[in-house]
């Protein structure tokens, strides 16, 4: 049960803010990701086309890295987008995706240490990549794609409670394949399946991701 509980954690602390305050999640954020920092490429082939993702390495290198040696030691290779969190306020559609190792024991590597974007300057805008947690420092091979903006995701150091002075940590974007994400978070979820906050969005049928692999060398 710890491990369930861990695994969805990055729903449980926020979903209320998204729910009950769109108007801080729709934040004005600058447009991302900047060109003028260092990324790599990673594709994830899934059974639904494939999702090309540019890993912010420069900016978000604990993170970004961390990603990458899932890529590179084929952690991801048969795992599963299993979630749709869908919002209906904003620009539709709206919400997010998540996927990743769940706890799997025969992929899961340590926790890593928590990069806020008040740190990194980048922020959850549509596409961005943004890792699953407990808390600080816990964050794994659990992942979300933003498929709307969700700036109120973003770390707030002046914010009294911890959950939001930290926040969650951007370490990537998609550059194609968002009619892939927005077709993953179309697809039908078990009304059933899910825990708390997650009930309801869980995938009917999760989707594979058939293999990760980076597809270019850093950019200069």
């Amino acid at each position: 049960m710890v491990n369930m509980l861990k695994r969805f954690a990055f729903a449980a602390p926020y979903a209320a803010l998204l729910l009950a305050s769109p108007v801080l999640a729709q934040e004005v954020a600058e447009p991302a990701p900047a060109p003028d920092f260092e990324t790599t490429s990673v594709v994830l082939e899934t059974t639904m086309g494939d999702i090309v993702i540019a890993l912010e390495t420069e900016r978000a290198p604990i993170t970004a890295d961390n990603f990458l040696r899932y890529v590179e030691e084929d952690r991801f290779d048969g795992t599963v987008f299993y979630r749709a969190m869908p919002l209906d306020w904003g620009e539709q559609p709206n919400g997010l995706i998540q996927g990743g190792t769940q706890w799997d024991p025969d992929r899961v590597l340590p926790g890593i240490a928590h990069e806020p974007t008040s740190e990194t300057g980048l922020t959850h805008t549509r596409g961005a990549l943004s890792m699953a947690m407990g808390e600080p420092g816990t964050a794994n091979g659990d992942f979300s794609i933003m498929v709307g903006d969700q700036t109120g995701l973003d770390a707030k150091p002046e914010a009294d409670d911890p959950v939001w002075r930290n926040g969650y940590a951007v370490f990537g974007y998609v550059t194609d394949g968002m009619d892939v994400v927005e077709a993953i978070h179309a697809a039908p979820v078990d009304p059933e399946k899910g825990e708390g906050w997650m009930k309801g969005q869980m995938l009917a049928e999760p989707i594979e991701i058939v293999e990760a692999r980076v597809i270019d060398s850093p950019s200069e």
